[in-house]
């Protein structure tokens, strides 16, 4: 592990140790709001704290078994291999972990998304895949006790959405989802085709992290906000009542609608909710794109933002073309939402491409 890590880990835990001291002290204790930022701090490094000291004790039983090696009895050395052998995997896999959690967190894992589904090329075969992805999120979101509301949405004439915006809002939600931004491409026999030809088709996912008051404050003055009637599914009610909302941010000509409340005031705040983690996205695109800039020559151009995943439904195939990984495991992937196994291999990377990075 390298010395620069080996440092960090030793203020880290002298910090820890001094929290501790800290939460014992009264001046502390009689202070609510001092006593609860402190227990957070220390709830935060204490996995890393005990995962440090474990792997410091198994250091020490690994260097105490190499001292055996040198002992005449037999069945003493033997005992010291085994326990050599027992322990060195067991210590790499601790300094990798540990590494992992050392690495600096993205500020906006633990927000809620707006996520935001469009068919592309494909017409009406696009906008049902468009359905099926939709489908497929809200399933996963199921499964990790998220909630997920449909702020607007626009049906395709066959079915599915030609766009869907809805917000998604749990524990971790941008930690897990944020590598489903892209383009999707999808390989069938559209329910259309009457000769069984493949058609190809796609969608662009977008994943915005929730912006909060605090990035920015956006201007009454840069704002045009309009009022219409709802459309669309609903029954009589949306065509009676100008409830409808269009938000129009003036400076970047961003517009966001809004029309799944009845009451105009929910759909003014849903629509303010998604123009602010737009123009966030904007300031988080700018930001990566100057960064990628700088390291273009480098490490070349690659552009996450296209073609990310092929659905390939004959074969029962989805493979994610960022790190080259195929399951065949389509039908239960899309129709129960068991995104985990696709998920987890994505934070991999990520963490590999960040270590990689960090040790440069």
């Amino acid at each position: 592990m390298a010395s620069k890590l080996l440092d960090k880990l030793e203020d880290l835990e002298r910090r820890y140790v001094d929290l501790g001291h800290r939460l014992a002290d009264p001046e502390t204790l009689n202070v609510p709001e001092k006593y609860n930022a402190t227990a957070k701090e220390r709830a935060d490094i204490e996995p890393i704290i005990l995962a440090y000291r474990d792997l410091k004790s198994a250091e020490t039983e690994l260097g105490q078994a190499r001292e055996l090696l040198a002992e005449e009895d037999e069945e003493m050395r033997a005992m010291a291999k085994e326990e050599i052998a027992r322990l060195e995997p067991e210590i790499h896999e601790r300094r990798e972990a540990l590494q992992i959690m050392m690495l600096p967190k993205d500020p906006m894992d633990s927000r809620n998304i707006i996520l935001e589904i469009r068919g592309g090329t494909g017409g009406d075969e696009a906008a049902l895949f468009a359905g099926d992805l939709f489908e497929m999120y809200a399933r996963y979101a199921a499964k990790m006790r998220w909630n997920v509301e449909i702020t607007s949405a626009t049906e395709g004439t066959a079915g599915g959405y030609k766009e869907v915006i809805a917000m998604v809002s749990g524990t971790d939600v941008y930690a897990h989802l944020k590598f489903e931004a892209g383009t999707h491409r999808v390989q069938r026999v559209p329910v259309t085709e009457s000769q069984g030809r493949i058609h190809t088709s796609a969608c662009t996912v977008a994943i915005l992290p929730e912006a909060q008051d605090v990035d920015f404050k956006i201007d009454d003055s840069d704002l045009r906000i309009d009022v219409y009637r709802s459309s669309g599914a609903g029954g009589q009610h949306v065509n009676k009542t100008s409830s409808a909302i269009r938000v129009t941010h003036i400076p970047t000509n961003t517009v966001v609608c809004c029309q799944d409340e009845r009451s105009q005031h929910k759909n003014k705040d849903r629509a303010l909710k998604i123009l602010r983690s737009r123009l966030l996205d904007m300031q988080r695109q700018k930001l990566e794109s100057e960064r990628a800039d700088v390291r273009k020559n480098m490490v070349g151009s690659g552009d996450r933002s296209e073609r990310i995943r092929t659905y390939n439904y004959p074969q029962n195939r989805i493979t994610d073309h960022r790190i080259g990984l195929t399951v065949y495991n389509l039908d239960t992937v899309v129709e129960t939402g068991e995104l985990d196994e696709i998920i987890k291999a994505l934070k991999t990377a990520e963490h590999l491409e960040m270590l990689s990075r960090e040790n440069a």
